[in-house]
This record gives structure tokens, C-alpha cells and sequence, in this order.
């Protein structure tokens, strides 16, 4: 059984990795700030639905904002 884990884990690590190789730098930049954004509202409103997804919006939002 922890080798099926381990297998499946691996698969969905590599489908995630290569969904990403195609997006633009902007493309990523808003997804990372997505991401920290909603864990980061998660945390400040504990665990709390709207806080996730206010915080995913404001971090996807700042994260499109950035140039590189």
C-alpha cells in the first residue's frame, strides 16, 4: 500500500510540475501569490472559508502586479 501512495504521490508531483512549463512569468507569479495569499488568510482568520479565498483574490491579485 505505501508503495501505491508513494506512486501516486510522484504522479500528481510530475502532472503538477509540467501544467506550470507552459505559463509566462506573470502566469506564475499571480499563481504563487494565490497560494501564499490563501494560506496566509487561512492562518490570519483560522482556517476560515472566506478568509482562504479573500486572501487567495488579494495575494493572485499582487502577485499579477509583480514585474520581473
Amino acid at each position: 500500500m505505501k508503495r501505491m501512495t508513494r506512486t501516486l504521490v510522484l504522479v500528481l508531483a510530475m502532472s503538477t510540475f509540467t501544467g506550470c512549463s507552459n505559463m509566462s512569468t506573470r502566469d506564475k507569479n499571480t499563481a504563487i501569490g494565490a497560494a501564499i495569499g490563501g494560506v496566509a488568510g487561512s492562518v490570519l482568520t483560522g482556517g476560515s472559508t472566506s478568509g482562504t479565498i479573500g486572501g487567495a483574490a488579494v495575494g493572485g491579485v499582487i502577485g499579477h502586479q509583480i514585474k520581473r
